[in-house]
């Protein structure tokens, strides 16, 4: 018995969003819970013995059911990568990744970038590492990630989290168009590493 081809398939937005939009009167409904990702790393630090105080609560009270909703974003991504025909890219953005010397060769990330070769540059680690770091100070500082302060803080009508978003999104824009051009060639071989 195989998965469902309707389960696979891309749904209509009409489907998605909505069932993503009644996540947040869900998770309020069954006891004022606040989604987000962020917090399933401090709650999975949390299981471990001893660290710092940061991370010695009582993670069953408030983190068990995200860190089952973590483990089913990475179980839906693998679902939903079974049978797939390969990532088709907008002409122009194929266009525009090859300048930086990123070809798009129809999976879900690009060779140059992630691949056993990629991993043997220091390059790489040296960004993967700084970002990942980045990543996990500004959910922080910001109390929260995109998906909490975009969904939960957003739809709670969350002051904070209306500049966080905003924030977000020129973050995004500035590194599309200041760092990609300088960081893609670097990355990929293509530039001065």
């Amino acid at each position: 018995m195989g998965i469902p081809e309707w389960f696979l398939s891309p749904w209509p937005w009409w489907v998605a969003g909505p069932l993503i939009g009644a996540v947040v009167p869900l998770l309020l409904w069954i006891g004022n819970r606040l989604f987000g990702v962020s917090s399933s790393l401090r709650h999975a630090c949390a299981i471990l013995p001893g660290g710092p105080a940061f991370f010695r609560y009582a993670w069953r009270d408030v983190g068990g059911w995200n860190l089952l909703f973590a483990v089913g974003i990475v179980l839906g991504g693998g679902i939903a990568g079974l049978g797939r025909a390969p990532l088709d890219v907008a002409p122009a953005t194929r266009d525009a990744l090859a300048a930086y010397g990123v070809t798009p060769d129809g999976g879900l990330a690009p060779a140059a970038l992630a691949s056993a070769e990629a991993l043997r540059r220091p390059l790489v680690w040296a960004f993967l590492l700084a970002g990942g770091f980045l990543v996990g100070f500004g959910a922080r500082w910001a109390g929260g990630c995109t998906s909490g302060h975009a969904i939960t803080g957003l739809a709670t009508r969350q002051r904070a989290s209306a500049i966080a978003v905003a924030g977000f999104f020129a973050g995004g824009l500035l590194g599309t168009h200041l760092l990609l051009p300088v960081l893609l060639p670097a990355l990929t071989g293509g530039g001065a590493a």
